[in-house]
């Protein structure tokens, strides 16, 4: 009996120190700590997740593999089916993708440790799911647009999220629309942060602007727009030229009116002309008048000579100018003139009028008179 005591007591021995280095066990590796990348998923997305651990034991520690597994949030990367021996005090890493396949909420996957000897190590990593999108609003946008008029519109862009958002640019869209610049870079933006960008909108027919916004969540990219309807009305800010203190004379060959022109609106009226229209015909010496710029309740004298015939009663006199982006508009006064008697023309260009004649007549008659009493008396 003897032998088969001493072989029994061996083999115990041969295994204790085969198994030896597990003898630390699995509580002695501990996961200290996990991060995702990004921190806070959006459903879809894709995020790397990072596991470390720690062998706080006196002895290695021989492990088999390390998997992670769960629902909600799932690994897409495989495992790793041999992760060999965990020197004490030493840490080792492991990397998984994930995705988000479920809703909102927090997650648990499973981390699990396989050991070779004996047992394994089962450790629920949280990872949180939010499907907020970043905000969009429109700030500051005209009163009303106009055909073919730029207009500012300014757009913010805000992060409601827990987790920071990067490559945040805002792009501007639509059929009949110019805008400048074609897309804003706002760039990362923090939690509870925003950011601005101006374009310059400049439609030709009443349309739907949408601005896009794009951003990241990690390596995800993701959109959100905003849809800004145009439509054309009159502009309460805009300048309006406004003729006043009218006066129509009479002239040899046509008409001189005069009057004053001002600036009824709360923008500059630029390059301002003022010009008699059909079916007037400019004459020399005013066929235009340039006033230049009249700003806001600014005045200016104007005076325009023309010809029409004797049946017209109304001239049009139209107001040329115009705004800061260089797109033009026309105002028309009509000047009643029915009233008028037309004086008689002297002929071809150069020649006095017969009423002319006749004052130089008398004055030379008279000259001649007093020449010939101041002789009488001497």
């Amino acid at each position: 009996m003897r032998p088969l005591y001493f072989v029994i007591i061996s083999l115990v021995c041969a295994l204790a120190a085969f198994t030896g280095p597990a003898s630390a066990g699995p509580a002695d590796i501990t996961v200290t700590s996990s991060s995702i990348d990004p921190p806070i998923l959006m459903k879809g997305d894709t995020g790397t997740l990072t596991i470390a651990i720690q062998n706080n034991g006196a002895e290695p520690v021989a492990i088999r593999s390390a998997r992670l597994f769960g629902s909600g949030v799932v690994p897409l990367s495989d495992s790793y089916p041999a992760v060999g021996e965990l020197g004490t005090k030493n840490t080792k890493t492991f990397t998984f993708t994930v995705r988000a396949d479920g809703g909102e909420g927090t997650f648990y996957p499973v981390f699990v440790l396989d050991f070779v000897n004996a047992g394994s190590l089962r450790y629920p990593i949280p990872v949180q799911v939010e499907n907020t999108p970043l905000s969009i609003s429109v700030i500051k946008k005209p009163d009303a647009f106009s055909e073919g008029r730029t207009a500012d519109v300014t757009i913010r862009v805000g992060n409601p999220r827990p987790n920071a958002a990067s490559g945040v640019q805002v792009i501007p869209q639509g059929t009949g629309l110019k805008a400048i610049p074609s897309s804003a870079f706002i760039g990362a933006l923090a939690p509870d942060a925003s950011g601005t960008a101006v374009f310059n909108l400049t439609p030709a027919a009443e349309t739907t602007a949408a601005f896009q916004v794009v951003w990241r969540n990690g390596i995800n990219t993701h959109t959100a727009d905003l849809i800004l309807p145009i439509t054309f009305d009159e502009d309460k800010r805009q300048a309006d030229p406004v003729i006043t203190n009218v006066e129509v004379r009479q002239e040899a060959k046509g008409y001189r009116i005069v009057g004053d022109v001002m600036n009824a609106g709360l923008e500059s009226a630029r390059s301002v002309i003022i010009s008699p229209g059909e079916p007037a015909t400019p004459t020399d010496p005013y066929r235009i008048y340039i006033v230049g710029t009249l700003d806001p309740d600014d005045a200016s004298p104007f005076e325009v000579t023309l010809q029409a015939d004797a049946d017209v009663t109304e001239i049009p006199i139209v107001i040329e100018y115009r705004d800061a982006d260089g797109n033009r508009y026309t105002a028309t006064t009509m000047v009643d003139v029915g009233g008028t008697t037309m004086a008689l023309s002297g002929g071809e260009d150069g020649e006095l009028p017969l009423a002319g004649i006749v004052v130089v007549v008398l004055l030379a008659l008279g000259i001649v008179g007093a020449i010939y009493y101041s002789w009488r008396r001497k």
